[in-house]
């Protein structure tokens, strides 16, 4: 079982490295034996980081969105290490709109700004495919490889507003539409890529993790606990497990599936 779950001389690359999962996404590769690629849009940042986590961790600017950043990173790890094993596609968009002045309103449907859409649609869409399809491609030629999509509960089922409601009824904040239909996006997406490269070994899936605590309002933690199964949000380590299953050979013989994390919040 130790030898299924490790990943011991594989090259692992995680996308927005530097988010609160991201983070987490690249420690556990890195615990499971991967040389990690922790890759944002800050430089210096992305390689203080690594150097955090593992000797072996390198940091790399990449932007998702930009054909050229990608092109130059997939020629930086084929000239460093020769290859690529797995790609979390975890560079993502939850826009908050969370100035008190404007949120409430500029989050409702009806106002939301098409530039906040196109902005989301772009990284947590657009981005994945161009990973995919630049990153992935290496994968596809060596016979060989491990994607994960990060999705989300929102890509499942609708954003329940009434968790956006303080303790006395009002409503403080919409969660705005791009996120929900882009992570829906990626988990159709997701399928499409495992059944096409399927012949290439290439195995594709997602990781739909449920609500992460990270300092939100009280009522908004205590809402989202109270609807959930096991009664609280998630640690921002519990899907490290996850994702070394979905990594490693332990899952060999699982793609194009959405795995989901999330404290039984979708079996209601």
């Amino acid at each position: 079982m130790n030898i299924m779950f490790s990943l011991e001389g594989k090259i692992a690359l995680v996308t927005g490295a530097l988010g609160l999962l991201g983070q987490e996404h690249c420690k556990a590769l890195s615990e499971a034996g991967a040389t990690v690629i922790a890759a944002d849009l800050d430089d210096n940042a992305c390689e203080e980081f690594a150097s955090s986590i593992s000797k072996k961790a390198v940091g790399m600017k990449l932007d998702v969105t930009n054909k050229n950043s990608l092109l130059s990173a997939r020629s930086r790890i084929v000239d460093t290490f020769g290859q690529l094993d797995v790609l979390v596609n975890n560079a993502a968009i939850n826009d908050m709109l969370e100035d008190p002045k404007t949120s409430l309103e500029e989050s409702k449907f009806e106002n939301y700004p098409l530039e906040a859409w196109n902005k989301a649609i772009n990284v947590n869409l657009t981005g994945v495919f161009l990973c995919s399809q630049i990153l992935g491609s290496h994968m596809a030629h060596r016979g060989s490889g491990s994607i994960i999509n990060i999705a989300s509960t929102y890509g499942m089922v609708a954003p329940n507003q009434s968790l956006y409601k303080d303790a006395s009824g009002n409503q403080v904040f919409f969660k705005p539409p791009a996120y929900s239909a882009s992570k829906g996006a990626v988990v159709s997406f997701t399928k499409y890529l495992a059944a096409y490269w399927g012949e290439r070994n290439v195995r594709v899936n997602a990781l739909s993790p449920g609500g992460v605590q990270n300092n939100q309002a009280k009522y908004f933690v205590e809402n989202y606990s109270a609807l959930t199964p096991i009664k609280r949000m998630a640690n921002k380590f519990d899907f490290k497990g996850a994702l070394v299953f979905l990594a490693s050979d332990a899952s060999s013989y699982m793609t194009g599936a959405n795995l989901v994390v999330d404290g039984g919040w979708t079996c209601w």
